[in-house]
């Protein structure tokens, strides 16, 4: 069995598609993505659309939910730019994403954690930094969940953990933004994703960097007046204040 996985495409659709031929060389059995699929200056409703054409196995990312919930005057300057850019079929698909996804006993998806959308599974918060959780704070934040395998997004960052008691954990890191604000710094502006593999009972992992057209998405980024986007999305770097 072969799963592709994406997360945090963040309406950067150009990422996307690279992503999207890249993963069709490998043929995998299933795509899955883990959400947080469309927030951001970029291409959010032609995200959106193309996501639902594809009709892949999705969970729902939080800032997913944060576009549906009401009130929108609550939502923040990214979020709101987004909603402003959504149909109403759009919003409706994002109301119909589950927030975990069992694709078999064996396999979980999430986006942050099992229990919160909102948790890092694999990190902790610095302040300005993600470090490395503990294995026991890991299997706090995992819960009851017994997957062998889960899937999980939020933070950006591509992750393998592997739990001592051969329970496995994969992030793909992010399709479309690879320096976000506050925490998350990759270092390169390529998109990511992951190939995981079952054979004769056990897992192995890939972790995919692609290009793409990062000058036109940076671009875009600074039209709508993101500047904090337009340097992350060009570089893989946060902006330095000056």
């Amino acid at each position: 069995m072969r799963l592709a996985v994406v997360s945090d495409i963040h309406g950067n659709l150009r990422a996307l598609e690279a992503v999207h031929a890249r993963i069709k060389e490998s043929s995998p059995d299933i795509i899955v993505n883990l959400g947080d699929c469309v927030s951001g200056p970029l291409w959010p409703e032609e995200t959106a659309q193309y996501l639902i054409a594809e009709n892949w196995p999705t969970v729902r990312g939080n800032h997913d939910r944060v576009l549906i919930e009401p009130p929108v005057s609550g939502l923040d300057d990214i979020d709101a730019f987004t909603h402003r850019c959504l149909s109403g079929a759009s919003l409706a698909w994002l109301s119909t994403l589950p927030t975990t996804l069992l694709l078999a006993p064996e396999i979980l998806l999430c986006h942050g954690s099992p229990d919160s959308d909102e948790t890092f599974l694999l990190e902790e918060d610095g302040g300005n930094h993600f470090y490395p959780s503990g294995e026991d704070q890991v299997r706090r934040k995992l819960g009851r969940a017994d997957a062998r395998l889960v899937l999980c997004g939020h933070t950006h960052t591509p992750r393998v953990v592997h739990l001592s008691d051969s329970q496995l954990i994969l992030n793909p890191g992010s399709v479309g933004v690879q320096a976000f604000p506050g925490l998350t710094v990759t270092g390169s502006p390529h998109a990511r994703f992951a190939i995981a593999t079952r054979a004769d009972g056990a897992w192995s992992f890939s972790q995919g960097m692609i290009g793409y057209d990062w000058t036109e998405a940076s671009a875009r980024a600074a039209a709508a007046g993101f500047v904090s986007w337009e340097h992350g999305l060009l570089t893989g770097f946060g902006a330095v204040s000056r």
